[in-house]
């Protein structure tokens, strides 16, 4: 997370995991050791959500439709948009929402976004068919 007006790191980050064993698993692995210099610290922010209850979220800036099935793409090329990442990545699933990241206080691309999808049937599908090719003038790497 960076400040807004700053734009220096806040020292702080926030990471979607697949399942409730996935996060716990990271904690286990991860927590107190050192990255950047820092020791870090992870823990649970917040109750899973339940497939049950399953409400689809958006941020307020952007409309983006979270969910439990979304992928980081990286490696982008400034000039993709949400809406070309959103055109491309419908070609392989049912896509709930995409979002291009951008630079704190700007309009300019950070080169990475976001893609969510209803199922992890199409996380699969984008991942396997889209992981590493290229994309207007980069490659993608998809996770």
């Amino acid at each position: 997370m960076y400040d807004k007006y700053s734009g220096r790191s806040r020292r702080f980050a926030f990471v979607v995991m697949k399942t409730v064993e996935d996060a716990n698993t990271a904690i286990e692995k991860l927590n107190g050791t050192e990255v950047g210099g820092r020791e870090i610290k992870i823990n649970i922010t917040e109750k899973p959500l339940s497939t049950v209850d399953f409400p689809l979220l958006q941020t307020e800036e952007s409309q983006f439709v979270d969910s439990p099935h979304k992928v980081y793409v990286g490696n982008l090329a400034k000039t993709v948009t949400t809406d070309m990442l959103e055109k491309l990545f419908s070609e392989k699933g049912k896509v709930l929402g995409a979002k291009v990241s951008r630079v704190p206080g700007t309009s300019k691309s950070s080169g990475f976004g976001f893609v969510s999808f209803s199922s992890d049937e199409d996380v699969e599908a984008s991942i396997t068919s889209l992981n590493n090719t290229c994309y207007v003038d980069g490659h993608m790497d998809i996770h």
